[in-house]
C-alpha cells in the first residue's frame, strides 16, 4: 500500500458513516438544561447587537470556529475548499482535519491548502498529539502549519478513539513533554482538544501549565468517536466495544462550566454537539470565548459552498436575535443573561 493510502481510506470511511449513520453520543449535551434570560423591554435595537470579536490576536465577525473535520482525501478537498469559501464570507475562523495524511503522503497536502480560498481568516492546523509519539517531530508540526499558512496548530486528544479503532495508536505516555516542546517552539498558538468525549479539569490544567494557547472542549453530546470507529471496523465484535462507549466522557455544556470556574482567564473554545446559534448564544453565556460547529457544517459542505454560506448566515442570525431577545448588545453583556444557575 502506498504511504498514507491507508489513512486515507479511512478519512473517505469516516465522512460516509458521519453522514451516514447514527453515530451520536447518548449523553445530552447539556444545553436544554441552561436557560438565557427573555427581556421583552430589552431597550436596544436588534441593529445595535455587535457579535464581533477577537480570537488569539485575530479578528471575527462572529464568534465562530468550523471545527476540525477532514482531508487527506479528493472528496475532503472539496469539502474543505467549501468549508473555507463559507468561512471566509462570514469572517468566522475555520479548522482544519488531521495532516497525518499530508505527513505521510505529500501529495494529499493540497487537500488541506485552502488558504487561497480564506486569504484573510484564521486558519488552524491540525494533528494527533499522539503521533508525536509515533515519529511526527517539532519539524513535521511546523511543517503541517507552514505548507498550509495556518495561524496555529491544533493538536487533538483522542484515547478512546484510538482504543476502540483497530490497530490504534494508544501509547500516550510521556506525551505531555512532547505537547510542552511543541508549543515552546513551534511558534504560533498551540490550541489542544478533546476527539468528542471532553476535557477534565484535571487534564486542562496539565494543558494550561505546558503554555497551551486555548482549551478547545469538544465535548460528549455530538458524535461519538467510538461509534465511528466500531462501525468502521466492519467486525461485530469492535462494534459492540464503539457501542459500550456512546456514552463515555463529559458533555459540552457542563465541561465549559467546569473549566470556565476552574481557569477565569484560560481562552476555551465550546464544541461538540452544538447545532444552532442558540446553542452557540449559550455556550458563550456559560464561558466560552468561541463557539464551534462540526457536524452541520459538514453535511453543508458535503453539498456545497453556498450551503455553507446559508449556514453561517443562520446561525449568527440565530445568534444576534439571542442576544437581541436577552436584552445584549454585546457578547460581554451576554455573559450577564444567563438566567440557570451554573
Amino acid at each position: 500500500m502506498v504511504p498514507g493510502a491507508e489513512t486515507e481510506e479511512r478519512k473517505a470511511r469516516h465522512i460516509d458513516i458521519v453522514l451516514e449513520e447514527n453515530v451520536a453520543s447518548t449523553l445530552d449535551v447539556g444545553f436544554s438544561a441552561i436557560r438565557l434570560r427573555h427581556d421583552a423591554l430589552p431597550e436596544i435595537a436588534l441593529a445595535d447587537v455587535d457579535i464581533r470579536t477577537t480570537f488569539l490576536g485575530k479578528a471575527l465577525r462572529a464568534p465562530f470556529v468550523i471545527s476540525s473535520m477532514t482531508g487527506g482525501t479528493p472528496r475532503a478537498a472539496a469539502i474543505n475548499r467549501n468549508l473555507a469559501l463559507g468561512a471566509e464570507a462570514a469572517g468566522i475562523a475555520l479548522g482544519l482535519g488531521s495532516q497525518r495524511a499530508a505527513l505521510e503522503d505529500r501529495r494529499l497536502t493540497a487537500t488541506y491548502d485552502v488558504r487561497r480560498y480564506a486569504p484573510n481568516i484564521p486558519i488552524y492546523a491540525n494533528l494527533g498529539a499522539v503521533q508525536l509519539n509515533y515519529g511526527v517531530t517539532v519539524d513535521d508540526t511546523r511543517r503541517a502549519v507552514e505548507e498550509i499558512q495556518a495561524d496555529g496548530l491544533y493538536l487533538h486528544l483522542n484515547p478512546l478513539q484510538e482504543a476502540v479503532q483497530r490497530g490504534g495508536d494508544t501509547d500516550f505516555r510521556g506525551l505531555a513533554a512532547k505537547i510542552g516542546e511543541v508549543v515552546r517552539t513551534l511558534g504560533v498558538p498551540v490550541l489542544v482538544k478533546g476527539v468528542g468525549s471532553g476535557l477534565s479539569v484535571r487534564t486542562a490544567r496539565r494543558l494550561l501549565e505546558l503554555g497551551v494557547a486555548a482549551i478547545d472542549v469538544a465535548g460528549a453530546g455530538g458524535t461519538s468517536w467510538a461509534r465511528v470507529e466500531g462501525r468502521r471496523s466492519g467486525d461485530k465484535l469492535r462494534e459492540r466495544v464503539g457501542e459500550s462507549f456512546a456514552g463515555w466522557g463529559y458533555p459540552t455544556a457542563p465541561a465549559v462550566v467546569a473549566l470556565r470556574r476552574a481557569f477565569p482567564e484560560a481562552i476555551i473554545v465550546a464544541s461538540g454537539g452544538l447545532r444552532t446559534g442558540v446553542d452557540a448564544a449559550k455556550s458563550l453565556a456559560i464561558g466560552a470565548d468561541l463557539a464551534g460547529f462540526a457536524l452541520p457544517f459538514l453535511q453543508a459542505a458535503n453539498e456545497s459552498a453556498e450551503a455553507v454560506h446559508d449556514l453561517c448566515a443562520v446561525l449568527i442570525d440565530e445568534l444576534r436575535i439571542a442576544c437581541f431577545a436577552s436584552g445584549s448588545s454585546s457578547l460581554a453583556e451576554l455573559r450577564d443573561a444567563l438566567e440557570t444557575p451554573v
